[in-house]
């Protein structure tokens, strides 16, 4: 069974910044592509960044780039999102999701129905 629980949510100022990471079990980790998304109250749930399986590619939504950074860790079964330079806007719940498909990378990585596992997400809060 397949588990990815986020962690390092929390309150942050202006400008401030804020590490998640999502640990998974019950898959083999490096074979799976890894995407971020955020859901604010009221909204669509929407993406924010991905890996592919290798981590030698990723992607961002715009509104995030240069300020938001995915990375992976194989070896500790983990992908963290840096996030610095905190906006109003940022403030939401983040989740960590699982491609369904192994050995992948590309555009498709943007899509909610490319993730077949999702964790229990994790709320940023900017003051």
């Amino acid at each position: 069974q397949v588990q990815l629980v986020e962690s390092g949510g929390g309150l942050v100022q202006a400008g401030g910044s804020l590490r998640l990471s999502c640990a998974a079990s019950g898959r083999t980790f490096s074979t799976y592509a890894m995407g971020w998304f955020r859901q604010a109250p009221g909204k669509e749930r929407e993406f924010v960044a991905a890996i592919s399986w290798s981590g030698g590619s990723t992607d961002y939504a715009d509104s995030v780039k240069g300020r938001f950074t995915i990375s992976r860790d194989n070896a500790k079964n983990t992908v963290y999102l840096q996030m610095n330079n905190l906006k109003f806007e940022d403030t939401a719940v983040y989740y960590c999701a699982q491609d369904r498909r192994a050995y992948s990378s590309g555009s498709l990585l943007t899509f909610r129905s490319t993730y077949v596992y999702w964790g229990q997400g994790t709320q940023v809060t900017r003051r």
